[in-house]
């Protein structure tokens, strides 16, 4: 087991970086609405033991959340327009937290909305889960943007005690677990 993974992380860990530094460049700078040719998220969690909390990061395309926004909440939205922000924050963190579950030693996460920001041509959105002084499990259930495409693939990074560890969703797949 120890040996597939590690053979993984050398393979599939390579792409998983190649796909995070796409994500930035695939579309042409200041156009949010330029077509890209792959549809990926990327989640992190991090575990700050020292605020006893579990920080979660989601990085989206901006204009396929828009979009995806638009479609399940039928209204147009401009993620980027101030006038936009308080239906855009509402939007964002009720789409996020339907499609996103995490199990932290088998016990549900309840997180919390705590804003997003747009950075190039991504939306990274942020949670956090309050009073997780330690943990030895993660499970996620991820099925970010399936509802806007079928060739979506969901990345996730987790990082507990200093340890990362990662994974790739391809679609259909929506679960993934990480021991530490």
């Amino acid at each position: 087991m120890v040996r597939c993974v590690n053979k993984w992380l050398l393979t599939g860990g390579l792409f998983l970086v190649a796909c995070s530094l796409l994500l930035v460049s695939w579309t042409k700078p200041g156009k949010s609405s330029s077509i890209h040719p792959y549809y990926l998220s990327v989640v992190e969690l991090n575990h700050n033991a020292t605020d006893k909390t579990l920080e979660i990061s989601c990085k989206i395309f901006a204009n396929d959340l828009e979009s995806t926004l638009e479609k399940n909440y039928k209204s147009k939205i401009d993620l980027t327009s101030s006038k936009d922000k308080v239906t855009a924050d509402k939007w964002i963190s009720d789409y996020i937290t339907k499609h996103l579950s995490i199990k932290a030693d088998d016990k549900p996460a309840s997180f919390s909305y705590l804003g997003y920001e747009k950075e190039d041509e991504a939306i990274y959105s942020y949670f956090e889960v309050k009073n997780i002084s330690s943990v030895k499990r993660i499970d996620i259930i991820n099925s970010l943007l399936h509802d806007f495409s079928d060739q979506q693939i969901n990345i996730i990074h987790c990082v507990v005690g200093g340890k990362r560890q990662s994974t790739k969703l391809d679609f259909p797949k929506t679960e993934a677990s990480f021991s530490f």
